[in-house]
Order: structure tokens, then C-alpha cells, then sequence
């Protein structure tokens, strides 16, 4: 089976009415206005950045039995009967699912990167906790650093960061970083001088200035991910930026509020050792190279790796220059698998329609879905475009949830308790049409039993939503709903 066997790629810029979120408070003839006020709007933004669409999956394709899963390991490809020993043994150990020998089989068609096993895998939650990790990884730094974020700011923690590096160049051990220049738009470039004076090579993901673009002026495919690879040998990922706003832990009821009085910033990293890291390297490569960055001093980006856990990992990168975004690919196949919990946890949450249909047919099908979002948040568009689909969700049973007291920015999803996904890839239009983003898809029942007490802890912090209580919005919040809707494409 290849990737195009069942994709069909069909534009999903489907705007739907509005008359759902607004309700008889509105007139019909308002209702008119906001529709011209749409298509002007796409017709505007159109021009200027051209338009991208999602692939259609296919829900109903039957298990792919014509090419076995074939997993690899430190040294290469596993044999078929070792490959099925493992996936065996995974399933034994999980919930009665087909996700194994259906959603797999599915995955593999679509993204084409191998299931890696010896992998050691472990969950970071917050920023202290994964940027302690992260210093350690730089200061034990022997052969290279390659480093590629979102945003860094020129804050405490943008120059702890800073600090770290120039002393690994100083060294001898290569440094190599990508930043987004609409990300760092903010951060001054004395900060990034200071980076490049000191030997490390820098690069500038799309650069906003259009007169310094490399391979085109491309200002809306921004890099959204955020990697730190260290040595080749072990990468850091998730949703977790430089920055201090990740200063303070989101659980502890001394970080209620930050030194300037906005809550805690609450978000997932992870830290992975094994063969897998190979496959990270290759996506931070591929970046720099498309960037037309400047050539690379000698280092060993692929050591040999030897096992280091028990954990099957798969690494997902999604970038705007591909065909569609592997990891909404993905996602889709594994909530179209899904017999028993989809567990999604996400700050921007701005549902296109088959990801909304694939949660309403989940419910239907007797799947426990919960999602849990952000009560408060820094991108207000954002917030009020996904809150204009709760009514239609929690129509169909989906429940949701609010976090309270932290910002959440975390990107996770648990899946049957054995399918986990932890990223930079939020739910919505930008991330799945326009940006680079990174993925890691974690197999078995050990590593979701961490992603269930971690979902676990944050529902315990968050308020449930329901129907009747949403239908009692005021008037207000639903014209900003309807409002950011016109611009749900872009968010």
C-alpha cells in the first residue's frame, strides 16, 4: 500500500454556517453580512499567501495485511517474526484494540518513518523540570548540538540558554540553531550576534525581511518546532519554548501566579534515547538544508546507537513544502482506530471538519472522548474560534474540559491507553496546513499508563463544560466566536 492508496485530497476550507453558535439572537439578515465578511476575508488572504488543503482519510479501510509491520532496532531492521513477537507482546499487555494490527498498518502507509524499538522515553511536564533535563543533555555535550525552536526570548531563560552554548562552542563541540523569525520576531538581534560571534551557526527559519529570504519570501509557513538534539544520541521535543514564562511548575499551589501576576505556563516535553534520535537528526537536516543554511562543521550526526529501553517510537515531521501533514494523517487514522478513549490535551484547538466528524464518529461508536483546552489563554482568536464548535461536540458526546489556573500550551494525546503523541502540532488550521512541526508516537501500555496519570492530574484541575450550562453563554462571547471563525484558516 503507498500513501496515496487512500488519500483523496479534497480542499477542507469548508466554512459552515454560523447560525449554530449564534442562535435566534441574531438576525438573519447579520447573519449575510458575516458570510460576505468570510469570503472577502479568504478571498483577501487568498491572494496573499495562497491556500493549502487537507488530505481526506480514509475511516473504513481494512487492516493491511499484505505487508507485514516490520519494526528496526540499534542495527537495523528487525525480522518479520521479531517485529510481530513485539507488537505481539505490546498488545497483550494493552486493552482489547485493533490498533495494532489495524491503525499500524494504516501508519506506516501514510508516513513512511519506521517504528524504532530500544528506545528509553521519558515524560517531562513543565518547564523547570525539562529545561533542567535539557541543561544537563547541553553540558554533557561531547561531538555536536543542533537546537530548533520557536520561539527564544532574550528573558532569564532565552540567556541561560545562550550562555550554555557559546560555553559548549567555546569548547570545541559545534552548535547549530534554528529559530522562527516571526517566533523571535521580539527577541532583539544582539541576542542572536552575540550567538554567531561566538562561532555558533545560527539560522533563521523564513526570515521576515523579505530582502534576507533564502528560497522565497514565504512569511506564512513558519518552523513551529522545537528540538534540541544532542551528540546524535538523544533529542528533547514537545511543546515547550525558551522562554520564561515556563519559569514556575503549573501544579503546585506556590506557582499560582508568576513574579508579573499571569498564571503558570503548563506543558509536555519528552526526552528520548535510542535508536529513534536518528530520525529526529534526519528532520533537523532536512530544515537546514532546505533553509540553505550555511554548511555544517564535520560532526558525527549518526553514531551508532545501541538500545536503551523497551519503548516503540515512531518520529512524525510535518512541514508546509510536503503534499499534507503527516501528522494530521496520522492522528485522523489513529482516532478513526480507536475502540475504547481518545484523550486529547491541547492549546489551540480549531477543528477542521473531518477531525471533527472523526471525533463525533468516535462517540458514536461508543468511544469515550475528552478534550482538555484552555480556560485562559494568550491567542484570543484562537480561544473563541474553538470554542464555536462545543456546542456541536458536546452535542455528540464529546466532553470537554478547561484548564484552570495555568495557561495551557500542552500538545498530547492518549488513544485506547496505548497510542501516545506528544509534540510542537496543536489542533488546528496552522499547524496542519502551514507550519513544521514535530511529532513522537509512542507504542504500549507502559508509557500510556504515564500519559493517563498525567491527563488524569490535569482534568483533575479543569472544569467540566456542559451542554446546557455552554447554551447559556451570553451574547457577547458568541460575536466573538463567530467573529474569530472568519479567520479560523489562518489562526
Amino acid at each position: 500500500m503507498n500513501r496515496t492508496a487512500f488519500l483523496n485530497f479534497k480542499p477542507q476550507h469548508n466554512l459552515e454556517a454560523t447560525a449554530d453558535m449564534v442562535g435566534s439572537a441574531i438576525p438573519k439578515q447579520f447573519h449575510r453580512l458575516h458570510k460576505i465578511a468570510q469570503w472577502l476575508a479568504l478571498g483577501l488572504l487568498a491572494a496573499l499567501t495562497g491556500c493549502s488543503s487537507l488530505p481526506t482519510i480514509a475511516s473504513d479501510m481494512p487492516p493491511a495485511k499484505a505487508q507485514p509491520i516490520q519494526l528496526e532496532g540499534a542495527r537495523g531492521p528487525l525480522s518479520v517474526q521479531q517485529s510481530k513477537a513485539i507488537l505481539a507482546r505490546l498488545q497483550s499487555r494493552g486493552k482489547e484494540t485493533s490498533i495494532f494490527d489495524r491503525h499500524l498498518a494504516l501508519e506506516e502507509a501514510i508516513v513512511g518513518s519506521p517504528l524504532t524499538v530500544g528506545n528509553k522515553v521519558v515524560l517531562l511536564q513543565d518547564g523547570p523540570a525539562t529545561f533542567q533535563a535539557m541543561f544537563t543533555a547541553i553540558r554533557n555535550a561531547k561531538d555536536h548540538i543542533n537546537m530548533e525552536t520557536y520561539i527564544i526570548e532574550d528573558d532569564e531563560v532565552g540567556k541561560r540558554f545562550a550562555d550554555a552554548l557559546i560555553e559548549k562552542q567555546s569548547q570545541g563541540v559545534p552548535v547549530n540553531f534554528i529559530y522562527d523569525s516571526v517566533g523571535a520576531m521580539n527577541t532583539p538581534k544582539e541576542f542572536f550576534k552575540r550567538l554567531t560571534d561566538s562561532g555558533i551557526k545560527v539560522l533563521e527559519f523564513n526570515p521576515i525581511n523579505p530582502l534576507t529570504a533564502r528560497k522565497g519570501w514565504e512569511l506564512n509557513q513558519r518552523d513551529h518546532r522545537k528540538l534540541l538534539i544532542v551528540d546524535g544520541q538523544e533529542v528533547f521535543l514537545g511543546g515547550i519554548n525558551i522562554s520564561s514564562v515556563y519559569s514556575s511548575g503549573s501544579f503546585s499551589p506556590r506557582s499560582k501566579r508568576r513574579p508579573d501576576g499571569s498564571p503558570p505556563w503548563r506543558d509536555t516535553h519528552v526526552h528520548l534515547q535510542g535508536p529513534v534520535v536518528s530520525e529526529f537528526q534526519k528532520l533537523f537536516l532536512a530544515t537546514w538544508e532546505k533553509q540553505k543554511g550555511a554548511p555544517l562543521a564535520p560532526s558525527n550526526f549518526f553514531p551508532q546507537l545501541r538500545n536503551q529501553g523497551k519503548e516503540v517510537v515512531r518520529a512524525i515531521g510535518s512541514s508546509s513544502d510536503e503534499p499534507y501533514s503527516l501528522i494530521y494523517a496520522t492522528l485522523i487514522s489513529a482516532i478513526n482506530s480507536a475502540e475504547t478513549s481518545i484523550y486529547l490535551t491541547n492549546a489551540y484547538f480549531v477543528p477542521d471538519p473531518q477531525f471533527l466528524a472523526a471525533l463525533k464518529d468516535a462517540t458514536q461508536r461508543g468511544v469515550d472522548v475528552k478534550i482538555i483546552l484552555p480556560g485562559n489563554t494568550d491567542s484570543g482568536l484562537v480561544f473563541h474560534a474553538g470554542r464555536s464548535f462545543y456546542d456541536k461536540l458536546l452535542s455528540a458526546g464529546v466532553k470537554i474540559y478547561e484548564r484552570r489556573g495555568a495557561l495551557l500550551h500542552s500538545k498530547t494525546a492518549l488513544i485506547d491507553g496505548v497510542w501516545s503523541t506528544i509534540g510542537s502540532t496543536n489542533l488546528d488550521w496552522r499547524s496542519f496546513l502551514h507550519n513544521d512541526e514535530v511529532n513522537a508516537v509512542i507504542l504500549g501500555q507502559e508509557f500510556g499508563a504515564q500519559m493517563q496519570a498525567m491527563f488524569d492530574k490535569d482534568l483533575a484541575s479543569s472544569n467540566p463544560i456542559t451542554l446546557e450550562q455552554w447554551r447559556q453563554r451570553s451574547l457577547g462571547l458568541r460575536l466573538k466566536e463567530m467573529a474569530a471563525r472568519i479567520w479560523e484558516y489562518w489562526l
